[in-house]
């Protein structure tokens, strides 16, 4: 249930605000809005406000807002100002991309309050220092305490975090002869490791052994504008590493096994609000900034298959003709369809694994 609800939870946060995008600029720029809906057809429920229809559909993969003379081979198009083909290029090119940006912006508002209110957290694990104990876990019924610093792990000497992890992560459900230090005093005993799942690099699953330590850390508190600054850049920090992932794709360095699809999303939202609230805000806010690089990728049916579109029709002077449009779409829906059952074959195969 904790997974259900928190999936619907950051799925209809996600796709309210991308449509809201359209939505307000669509508005501002005078174009006149028929229907705002989260959700594909059938409708569930709805209700009309002025000339817009505000409803809930039953398919939850999305949403879609429709404007008034939308296609150009639409036959009630009767040149009206409101109308969306009546608009300049470089005007529907902003309503089209302001669902994309509007990704982003909500990314970085959620970053903002959470470096804000929580202020940011300093990993320090180049020390062998610990910071977090799990409760219940296998170093917690050992006596290890927050504070404590790790000596050796099987007689290794160790200074830092990353190098006892490394052992660590050898002995999957096996003892380990675990040393570390308090107050001046030291401290020995044995602790057989649990086993955890991790990916690697490769997309590969993979078992490691853990006792249920973290590293030492402090929390910095930061003002309202460095903030700001700082969810920017963590923002940017996303978007960069997922361009370069996508890159990897294309070139072969990044394994396709690496990708996720709703199955993943689900997993994910429901593994983090177990966590807490502020980790599921935290995995909304990447979701965002993921789903914002996503809807911008010139593929037809997506966003930035609809910029393409424009960015054609402003060399050529107009729109594609409705035969050319159609191909495009369907190849592009083919390539969509074909990666929505990869990712979810993924997801499967992740999961039984």
């Amino acid at each position: 249930m904790t997974t259900l609800i928190a999936t619907i939870f950051v799925l209809g946060i996600l796709i309210f605000f991308h449509e809201l995008g359209h939505f307000l600029v669509a508005k501002k720029s005078g174009i006149r809005v028929e229907k705002f809906s989260l959700g594909f057809p059938p409708k569930m429920i709805g209700k009309k406000i002025g000339d817009t229809e505000y409803c809930i559909s039953w398919i939850p993969l999305g949403g879609y807002v429709k404007m008034a003379g939308e296609d150009p081979d639409e036959t009630k198009i009767e040149g009206k100002p409101f109308e969306f083909m009546s608009k300049p290029v470089g005007i529907r090119a902003l309503v089209v991309a302001a669902g994309p940006v509007m990704n982003l912006i909500l990314a970085i508002f959620i970053f903002w309050g959470i470096i804000f209110f929580r202020g940011m957290q300093e990993i320090h694990d180049e020390t062998a220092q610990v910071g977090l104990v799990a409760a219940g876990g296998p170093a917690d019924e050992a006596g290890i305490k927050p504070g404590d610093t790790i000596i050796s792990i099987n007689g290794v000497e160790v200074t830092t975090f990353r190098e006892m992890a490394q052992i660590i992560y050898q002995h999957v459900e096996k003892p380990v002869e675990v040393k570390w230090e308090r107050d001046g005093k030291e401290f020995a005993s044995q602790i057989t490791t649990f086993k955890d799942r991790v990916m690697d690099e490769k997309g590969e699953m993979m078992e490691v052994g853990k006792i249920g330590i973290g590293p030492n850390y402090t929390t910095i508190k930061v003002g309202f504008f460095k903030a700001f600054w700082e969810a920017v850049n963590m923002a940017i920090f996303i978007l960069v590493e997922s361009i370069k992932f996508i890159v990897g794709l294309i070139t072969g360095t990044a394994s396709v096994k690496l990708l996720g699809g709703p199955l993943f999303i689900a997993q994910a939202a429901g593994e983090t609000a177990k966590t807490g609230f502020v980790s599921l805000l935290s995995f909304m806010a990447l979701l965002s900034v993921n789903l914002s690089l996503i809807n911008i990728l010139p593929i037809p049916v997506l966003d930035g298959g609809h910029l393409l579109f424009l960015s054609i029709e402003k060399i050529k002077g107009s729109p594609l003709s409705l035969k050319q449009r159609a191909t495009m779409q369907q190849i592009g829906l083919a390539f969509l369809i074909l990666l929505i059952i990869f990712v979810t074959y993924n997801d499967l195969l992740r999961t039984i694994k």
